[in-house]
């Protein structure tokens, strides 16, 4: 069983592209279990829903759906983590003349929550699902996120749907939402959808997401957006023991994301041309940024043609390979500033997301991310040509605190959910020499990634940036989260 950490060891970024999940198994050892709950106690995740909330949720998982159109003869699927029941996108593709039609349902949570609320006033407490390797803590109760909102095999269910229509090199030509009722007819994982395409026995809708994704993939780049190669720790659990392993993302994952990035540049778009909205957007790199990362290349004697973006370069990289994973290290500082933009008449300064080299948005999923359920309901209003109901339109400048509150507890239970694990499946091997590669160095101290288990961990030296080396596990202290190293030839004092 795995359980995927969302910490990506040679980028550290870029989570924006896909949610990861946990699966949920008995027998966490005792040292785990209290470790995961004391990291949720002291970053004060919030756990218990209001009782209030929890009615509202009730009441609302019985209501009749709203629903502008009926779609339920498109044949959706959803593509997730085998595990997942909280299901906010279904997707159905085609080929229409020489270009496509990307039939997208979003899960319509805002038909779900009363606005002034106390569910919605749970769900702002809460800004996002938040995911531990024992469990996760979501957004909304699980009547909703696991029942009547999510996008579950054969039930009917009320969606945002979405069509976008793309010309035969995946270039947007129009693009709308309006609420209608689906009906999804098979839960897919990623490895079951993978080995389809690769078996030649995938049905056209699979094939068309191989299709459209390599050809938004080839866009992204053409724009000059970059989605940092990387891979991503995972917790094996067998039996009653944890381990961690290094995995890389299947194909079929980044395809995937690209229909979510394809929906969110409609949406924003579709805001920014509608005057009001919310947008996900992060500032181009500085030239001081860029020449940092380039002095880290020439260290490392990576080739950086003069007139090659960082785009085209950090996107060509190998995180196997060790020089390369150490660039790939350094890649985060030209990703960075990411913000919610909301405005309400005069557009924002910064339209722009970076890394999509687009205006961009979060829209995709609703059932775990706060800001969606505000972007859907702008846009399916501007869509209709319906007045944004005032309950919105006035809380929307808020959201933006709430997501940034609720992304720093996100991001901080991630690390120190895997400094904890990392901790522990070393706690038995104090002595012990690795092989790792050196990520980062400094004077004092340098980062570094073992080979295996695959731990990220600082040394008490600088060592050569880039390079292979033995390092020997000096101490572990499973209280405090953390591990030290020394080289392998050296006696050294923990960092």
């Amino acid at each position: 069983m795995a359980r995927t950490i969302r910490r990506q060891p040679w980028t550290g970024c870029v989570t924006w592209l896909r949610m990861p999940k946990y699966l949920t198994a008995p027998g966490t050892p005792p040292e785990l279990a209290a470790g995961f709950e004391r990291i949720r106690e002291e970053l004060e995740v919030p756990q218990q829903f209001d009782p209030a909330a929890l009615a509202e949720a009730q009441a609302a998982a019985s209501k009749p759906p709203r629903a502008d159109r009926d779609a339920t003869d498109l044949p959706f699927v959803t593509i997730d983590p085998e595990s997942s029941m909280d299901l906010d996108q279904a997707v159905f593709l085609q080929r229409v003349g020489p270009g496509f039609r990307v039939h997208y349902a979003i899960a319509d949570v805002p038909d779900f929550v009363v606005w002034g609320g106390a569910l919605d006033a749970d769900t702002q407490r809460r800004g996002l699902t938040m995911y531990s390797p024992d469990r996760k803590v979501p957004l909304h109760p699980e009547v909703l996120s696991e029942g009547a909102a999510s996008l579950l095999p054969d039930v009917t269910r009320p969606a945002l749907l979405w069509t976008i229509d793309l010309d035969s090199e995946g270039a947007i030509e129009a693009g709308n939402v309006r609420r209608a009722l689906v009906r999804s007819r098979a839960k897919l994982s990623y490895e079951t959808v993978q080995e389809q395409i690769d078996g030649e026995v995938a049905d056209e809708n699979l094939q068309l997401l191989a299709v459209i994704g390599e050809l938004l993939q080839a866009q992204e780049r053409a724009r000059g957006g970059v989605s940092l190669p990387g891979a991503e720790q995972e917790v094996r659990v067998e039996g009653d023991s944890y381990d961690l392993v290094l995995r890389t993302p299947l194909a079929v994952e980044g395809w995937n994301a690209q229909i979510s990035l394809l929906t969110g540049r409609v949406a924003a778009q579709m805001m920014l041309d509608g005057g009001v909205g919310i947008l996900r957007t992060m500032p181009d790199p500085t030239p001081a940024d860029i020449g940092r990362v380039r002095a880290v290349a020439r260290s490392l004697g990576i080739d950086w043609p003069r007139e090659a973006s960082y785009a085209e370069v950090i996107g060509a990289l190998h995180p196997n390979v060790p020089g390369e994973a150490a660039l790939l290290n350094a890649a985060p500082a030209l990703l960075r500033g990411a913000a919610y933009t909301a405005f309400d008449g005069q557009h924002p300064d910064l339209t722009t997301h970076s890394a999509v080299a687009a205006p961009y948005a979060h829209v995709t999923a609703p059932l775990r991310r706060l800001v969606d359920r505000w972007a859907l309901e702008v846009c399916v209003c501007l869509c209709a040509g319906e007045e944004i109901p005032e309950s919105v339109r006035a809380t929307l400048p808020a959201v933006p605190e709430l997501m940034a509150t609720s992304g720093h507890r996100a991001k901080a239970l991630d690390r120190a959910n895997v400094d904890l694990v990392e901790a522990f499946v070393l706690k038995d091997r104090v002595g012990d020499c690795f092989d790792a590669v050196v990520l980062d160095s400094r004077e004092r101290y340098s980062l570094i990634q073992l080979q295996e288990p695959p731990v990220i961990a600082r040394a008490s030296a600088g060592l050569p940036l880039g390079a292979r080396v033995e390092v020997r596990l000096l101490s572990v202290d499973l209280d405090a989260r953390t591990v030290a190293f020394v080289p392998a030839d050296q006696s050294g004092a923990a960092v």
